[in-house]
């Protein structure tokens, strides 16, 4: 099956319908809905399939404007026009179609029949006049950085400034598929057990870190052995490196019953790892009642503890006791651009503007927290983001005016590239294919 195509579950719907429902997905993005929301609305039994379809249009989202521009100059209404956008993406690259080109075609105009009968004769024209003219006209958008690449121009020109030698290699990974990496609880197996358990149940995969395997295919999470049990649990790569660099190892780990703030915990992935590893006493927070409740789910599935409370982390005085922390992990809000392969929606909802915004809360929350954290204790900040205004440029601005902090071995910048793009080092780093992420561990000058 093409990795692009919907799932079986949803083979049995019409196309044109999925196409209609990728359209609603496309045209809510565009007004500045995340995907996740908008695919949430979409009825339950197409949503595999339309998830899929929008996905692919998401990656291919700034080739289709630059094409539906070339073939009609003038804006169609809202809805049309997210028709022939999901179209275009689709359709464009012809190796990469999920179905035939003329399928396609036919089956948007019968979408736009169902929904806008009004513009049917215009949606066959735009898009019969781009299959006899597809190679001149993708050519022509070939000039277009935003086509070429698909990202915003603001986007590119930060990847540019930020990474001259992998701006370019960092564009075509977010057009690829991530790949799915489990976590395994290390209290109940090790990566090398648990693939004999997915062996059994007809799957395959790869040990990639100390806790991590990595499958050679996607499955619904239903399929993987032990996972309601809490055996084992979806994680990036990258994001598994969190809880072992705060933990630490030998006569640097973290006594028992160290006391750990859990800043910005959801959806507590990060949370349930750290107490995988170490019996601890751990605060988890975050500022979204909704979103710290799925922390408490994902602990219950592991059948670990930890303190959960819903406040804002740049107010200690919301959830502190007065009693200092031995360390903190802050997953800091960022522009989730090191997860672009996972989100693609994400860089046509961001704004340049954002970046800013997003790394002043960063400072604040950092500013606010390291008061909490007792002498000799350490921090660690990350991000999933591959900007260096979150990344390496706020930690450096962090260490200039905060002399009473050090810098640990840390893996940096780790880009989402196979080679990683970085002299970055990390627990059990190797080679596998991992999201974007930037880790800093500093250390509090003892008294």
């Amino acid at each position: 099956m093409n990795p692009t195509s919907p799932p079986p579950s949803s083979a049995s719907l019409p196309l044109s319908r999925l196409l209609a429902h990728t359209a609603d997905a496309v045209r809510a993005v565009r007004a500045g809905q995340s995907l996740t929301d908008a695919l949430a609305a979409c009825p339950a039994e197409a949503r595999a399939g339309t998830q899929a379809l929008s996905f692919q249009v998401m990656r291919s989202l700034g080739r289709a404007r630059a094409l539906r521009q070339q073939l009609a100059r003038r804006d169609p209404p809202p809805w049309v026009d997210a028709l022939l956008l999901s179209a275009l993406a689709l359709v464009w690259d012809a190796q990469a179609a999920p179905y035939a080109e003329h399928t396609l075609v036919d089956q948007a105009v019968e979408a736009a029949k169902q929904r806008e009968r009004a513009h049917v004769a215009f949606v066959n024209a735009v898009l019969r006049r781009f299959l006899r003219e597809r190679e001149a006209l993708v050519q022509r958008t070939d000039a277009d950085p935003v086509a070429r690449w698909n990202h915003p121009s603001w986007w590119l020109r930060r990847l540019w400034r930020d990474w001259p030698q992998h701006w370019q290699a960092l564009c075509e990974a977010a057009g690829e598929h991530p790949p799915m990496t489990l976590r395994v609880h290390a209290r109940r197996g090790t990566p090398e057990a648990y693939l004999e358990r997915l062996r059994a149940a007809g799957l395959a995969g790869r040990a990639v870190g100390p806790y991590a395997v990595q499958l050679d295919e996607p499955v619904p999470v239903q399929r993987l052995p032990g996972f309601e049990a809490g055996d084992v649990s979806v994680q990036d790569l990258a994001a598994q490196w969190a809880a072992p660099l705060l933990v630490g190892a030998g006569d640097d780990a973290l006594p028992t019953g160290a006391r750990v703030l859990d800043a910005c915990a959801a959806p507590g992935g990060k949370t349930a790892h750290l107490l995988e590893l170490a019996d601890l006493d751990v605060l988890a927070l975050d500022s979204d009642p909704a979103r710290l409740a799925r922390v408490g789910q994902t602990l219950g599935r592991i059948g670990l503890h930890a303190e959960l409370k819903a406040a804002d982390a740049r107010q200690p005085d919301a959830f502190w006791d007065g009693r200092p922390f031995d360390a903190i992990l802050l997953d800091a809000p960022c522009s989730a651009s090191g997860v672009v392969r996972r989100h693609p929606d994400v860089r046509w909802l961001r704004r340049d503007s954002d970046i800013e915004q997003l790394a002043a809360v960063q400072r604040d929350i950092l500013h606010a927290l390291w008061p909490l954290l007792r002498p000799g204790g350490r921090l660690l900040y990350c991000t999933c983001s591959v900007f260096r205004a979150e990344g390496q440029q706020q930690i450096d601005a962090f260490l200039q005016r905060t002399p009473e902090a050090r810098l640990l071995p840390s893996p940096g910048h780790a880009l989402p590239l196979p080679d990683n793009g970085a002299a970055a080092t990390a627990p059990g780093q190797g080679t596998a294919a991992h999201d974007g992420f930037y880790y800093a561990l500093l250390r509090k000058r003892p008294d």
